[in-house]
């Protein structure tokens, strides 16, 4: 079996795609894209030669990643979206006393949870608080 140009061009594209999944550097899918579009170039005729879908291939390539590299990124960047919530609000009761600029721990929905206090003040073991935002695993709170 015989691969044309072209259909060597498709398959370097999809194993680009397949590399950028595995890799999730987002940088294959510039290249993925690239090999793709020689691909399609070369199969209407645009591109007769090897010398100029190599030249192709690098400047879609390139071009394609110095330009959209970066806004992609940002359009994938999990920590812009909003934090999350659920907890915040929410009344809990301190199990371990929260020391100044340290953790405690809390008593939340049936479970213990390490907290630290919003105003870096000391809370005492047995008080009331609320839960102000979250950082990671540890709840930020506030005395009630």
């Amino acid at each position: 079996m015989d691969l044309s140009l072209p259909q060597i061009w498709l398959i370097v594209g999809l194993i680009m795609l397949v590399a950028e999944l595995v890799s999730v550097l987002l940088v294959f899918v510039f290249f993925a894209s690239g090999a793709l579009l020689t691909s399609l170039l070369t199969a209407i005729g645009l591109l007769p030669d090897i010398e100029s879908q190599i030249i192709a291939f690098s400047l879609i390539s390139l071009s394609s990643l110095l330009l959209l590299r970066k806004h992609a990124r940002k359009l994938l960047d999990r920590r812009s979206g909003p934090e999350y919530s659920e907890f915040v609000g929410e009344t809990a009761l301190v199990i371990k006393d929260i020391p100044v600029n340290g953790e405690g721990k809390i008593y939340y929905r049936g479970a213990e949870w390490k907290a630290t206090a919003f105003n870096h003040s000391s809370i005492s073991a047995g008080s009331k608080v609320v839960i102000m935002r979250t950082n990671g695993i540890v709840l930020i709170v506030e005395e009630s």
